[in-house]
């Protein structure tokens, strides 16, 4: 132990005896010699803790002026910076528009064959899917019935011409008698009355002969009508084609009534084939009959067959705005069938000039579409009117002139008057070059 550790407990000093809790009464308070220290500590932890807050206080408002400037630096740097962007240029439409429609052919010309006489099918010469020609026997029907009606009318039409023969020759003679006696009336060798009875009887024979042979007309006709019937007792096909349809058979009895009978066989013409395309209001003032037409089948890749626009309605659809259009296909040898879907390819003559713009050029927002214009470094935002959407092209005929070079992917930060640099397009096997911004 320390010699200060040996004292007596009375003489250890005042600051080792513990502070009492609430001053005594009687007793002398005393502040301890220390406490002059102590405070003096208090109060340099005090300044520190002040320095410190100022420190604090001060470091803040420098950081949130340095992140001003950091903020104006940067705002200044963006109105000052650049853009580099890529460019193309406004192209005038070509004169001839290009336009695919979907379509389905169609025969040139159906006929139903029916029955023109009544009797029974004799023969039958063809069947469905077989092609014909024009006179080809398709069906013979067979009715004896008119076979003697055709014999009669024959025999009565040459017995009336016998009996109109004997009446001109009749005729004939009584003028020859009122030639003659004519003189020998007007000298009195034959009296007036026998005169006037001459004539009479040749005008009575002329009357006669007139409607013998009026009669021999109609009997004639009557003739005609039976052979044209024996005619139809042989049924052929009215033009080159093919037949789609076939309801008879050998032994069925035919009715010559196309009211009420059933029709005998379907011909489609085949060598011509037509379609029809409805062409939007936008084209329709420039098509016309000749127009050329290119029709293609998916199912007969590589394979196009020329058309020409013949007929067009007079009218466009209220409904759809379109115009009815019919195209005529050669098909000499028969590759195209009726009902079959196909591509037709108009190549139309422009009627109103047009331009095309990028697709990625077109700003959409809500001021509706526009385009950004380099002119003299900067750029123009403008609104264009847009007429038809090709795809990767927009054609349209107000806003822009040919040979405007309009923004490619313009970015959304881009404003109306800002200045930019043009970007050169690079080939696709180069790399791109790197660009400086400002």
């Amino acid at each position: 132990m320390s010699a200060e550790d040996k004292r007596p407990e009375a003489e250890k000093p005042e600051t080792d005896k513990p502070w009492p809790s609430e001053p005594q009464p009687g007793l002398d308070v005393r502040v301890p010699q220390d406490t002059e220290a102590f405070n003096r500590m208090g109060r340099r932890v005090g300044l520190v803790a002040l320095l410190v807050l100022a420190a604090g206080l001060a470091y803040g408002a420098w950081r949130e002026y340095a992140e001003h400037q950091a903020v104006l630096a940067t705002a200044q740097k963006q109105r000052d910076f650049v853009p580099s962007l890529f460019v193309s240029e406004v192209k005038s439409s070509p004169e001839v528009v290009d336009l695919t429609l979907p379509a389905t052919t169609l025969a040139y010309t159906t006929t139903n064959m029916f029955a023109r006489v009544s009797g029974y099918i004799s023969q039958r010469k063809v069947d469905i899917g077989d092609r014909v020609k024009k006179g080809d026997l398709l069906a013979y029907i067979s009715a004896p019935e008119i076979e003697y009606q055709l014999a009669q009318a024959e025999a009565t039409l040459a017995q009336t011409k016998a009996t109109v023969g004997q009446m001109l020759a009749n005729m004939e003679l009584a003028q020859i008698t009122d030639q003659r006696n004519e003189p020998l009336v007007e000298r009195g060798f034959v009296s007036a009355l026998n005169g006037d009875t001459y004539r009479l009887n040749l005008k009575a024979q002329e009357d006669q002969v007139r409607a013998a042979q009026a009669n021999m007309a109609a009997q004639a006709a009557q003739v005609e009508v039976a052979r044209q019937q024996k005619d139809y007792q042989s049924v052929v096909a009215p033009f080159d084609g093919v037949i789609t349809q076939r309801n008879v058979d050998v032994g069925d009895l035919m009715q010559g009534d196309s009211t009420s009978g059933t029709f005998m066989f379907t011909v489609q013409q085949s060598d011509v084939i037509r379609t029809q395309a409805y062409v939007p209001q936008d084209l329709a003032f420039g098509l016309g009959p000749g127009v050329k037409v290119t029709i293609r089948v998916p199912q007969i890749p590589g394979k196009v067959f020329p058309g020409t626009v013949t007929r067009i309605a007079d009218a466009l659809e209220p409904t759809t705005r379109t115009l009815l259009t019919e195209i005529d296909i050669p098909n000499p040898d028969g590759a195209l069938q009726p009902g079959t879907y196909v591509t037709v390819e108009l190549n139309i003559p422009r009627k109103t000039p047009s331009l095309l713009v990028p697709a990625s050029a077109i700003i959409f927002n809500q001021n509706g579409m526009q385009v950004a214009v380099v002119k003299d470094g900067k750029a123009n935002i403008q609104k264009v009117e847009v007429t038809r959407d090709l795809g990767t092209e927009i054609e349209v005929d107000a806003g822009v002139t040919a040979g405007d070079k309009v923004i490619l992917n313009p970015p959304v930060t881009l404003q109306n008057g800002q200045k930019v640099r043009i970007r050169q397009q690079q080939a696709k096997n180069e790399p791109e070059k790197p660009t400086k911004t400002e």
